[in-house]
């Protein structure tokens, strides 16, 4: 096991702030009781949760207190769930990959089903899903929350090209730790950090690790022998211009080159060069050798959605945007990144739909109008260095959301600290009980101090 960077966080008071969280998380966590089954025992619920990821797993436990965990159960074939968010500190070696991990049979609510299986095919007309084991199973409501899917194969070269040094990618617990491997290996000439042609999850974690590389090389007194260049397939730094202008004064002093509509289409991972295609000028390629390449792969939905009657033409699962109810199916509900809700693809963002998505589902159970709506609230944390974020927070709209009676375009540790050691606590002890809805209240309380 890599030892981490010890250096990230320097400050005694970061430092005692970090301890004092874990020892939280350490102990919060010994007092949860979970059951689990690895098979169905029954073909019929009440609500059937399809994915056992953040979405999943929150209104797992959300609905368990509306209908009784036995009338619950969630369809999930991973042995091990991950706190994906922290794979950007991961990948620069500020945490242990065995930071972001946990069995999954310890996420799952206690007495709620775990069908240990994958989801083959849906059928909301007889309002039954079948899974690769044989089953087929029942609901009365449907929660569809299967993630999206990492498609490196599209990619010519990968994932094979893995097998490489100097080659990484913080999307995957398989790529994740070559990320800081590759990282330490550095000596000179190009370190190369991509965004693919196609909706990704957490949109800025493709550029947080290149600011986190950027200090790594300054620590290490590499920084005039790296050339760090960014190449996105979009035409922006960020979505939302407030903190994409904070972006491009970042990477102005830090001498960071960004190359628009530049989307990878081929790795040479024995030769260390990767071939980007110019989406302005389809057919134009360009050929860049590099000493470190970390790789976000392009992403779509999940194979079983594609071609789904719940899907939308993209192959999306179609809800409306503002209650999560599909617009065709009114007992079926999708949340996170498997739908397409027109927002950036976050944990924050399912924090925030879990909250709408429970008082959604409540009323169609009263046979009452859902009211409640979302705002397309999400966020992203934007990590420019080992104990600084930009924490971006914004709406349907593009327009700043923010929580803090500050400005949060300006980097900050307290905001590092957040994103570090208080939102993994937050998501383990907190969101996946069903707690937490998002910042909402919280925005309320700042709001209403400051009135």
């Amino acid at each position: 096991m890599m030892a981490p960077l010890v250096t990230v966080v320097s400050s005694p008071r970061a430092r005692l702030f970090a301890c004092f969280l874990r020892l939280g998380t350490q102990q919060t966590g010994s007092l949860q009781l979970h059951t689990g089954a690895s098979c169905a025992s029954k073909n019929y619920y009440e609500v059937l949760v399809l994915g056992g990821g953040s979405g999943g797993i929150t209104m797992a436990a959300r609905m368990k207190r509306k209908v009784g965990a036995e009338n619950v159960a969630i369809v999930e074939p991973s042995e091990r769930h991950f706190y994906q968010p922290i794979w950007t500190l991961v990948g620069a070696g500020a945490k242990q990959l065995s930071f972001s991990g946990r069995p999954t049979a310890s996420v799952i609510p206690s007495g709620v089903e775990w069908i240990k299986a994958r989801v083959v095919e849906l059928n909301p007309d007889k309002n039954c899903v079948h899974t690769d084991n044989g089953k087929e199973i029942f609901y009365k409501y449907l929660i569809i929350a299967l993630g999206i899917q990492l498609d490196y194969e599209k990619i010519k070269g990968l994932p094979e090209g893995f097998a490489h040094p100097k080659i990484g990618s913080n999307y995957s617990v398989k790529t994740v730790e070559k990320t800081w491997k590759a990282l330490q290996d550095f000596k000179e000439g190009n370190a190369i950090f991509t965004f693919p042609n196609t909706p990704v999850k957490c949109a800025g974690a493709p550029q947080k690790i290149m600011y986190l590389s950027e200090a790594y090389f300054r620590k290490t007194g590499k920084r005039s022998k790296a050339n760090i260049i960014f190449n996105t397939a979009l035409g922006t730094i960020f979505g939302v211009k407030k903190y994409a202008d904070a972006l491009q004064e970042i990477i102005q002093e830090r001498n960071l080159t960004v190359n628009y509509k530049q989307n990878l289409i081929e790795v040479r991972a024995d030769k260390q060069e990767a071939v980007f295609e110019n989406l302005d000028k389809p057919g134009e390629t360009q050929v860049f050798s590099y000493e470190m390449l970390h790789v976000t792969p392009p992403m779509s939905s999940p194979d079983v959605l594609k071609t789904s009657p719940v899907a939308d033409a993209a192959g999306w699962v179609d809800v409306d945007k503002e209650t999560l109810q599909h617009k065709k199916y009114m007992n079926v509900f999708g949340i996170g990144d498997c739908t397409n809700l027109p927002t950036s693809k976050t944990a924050a963002a399912v924090a925030a739909q879990s909250g709408i998505l429970d008082r959604t589902i409540s009323l169609i159970m009263k046979n009452q109008i859902p009211k409640k709506k979302y705002d397309g609230y999400t966020s992203c944390p934007l990590v420019t260095g080992y104990n600084r974020v930009i924490l971006a927070e914004f709406d349907y709209k593009a327009q700043p959301l923010e929580t803090f009676p500050f400005d949060q375009s300006k980097e900050r540790l307290s905001m590092y600290l957040m994103k570090a050691d208080l939102m993994p606590f937050l998501y383990w002890n907190v969101m996946l009980r069903g707690y937490w809805g998002g910042p909402a209240f919280l925005r309320k309380l700042f709001h209403l101090g400051m009135s």
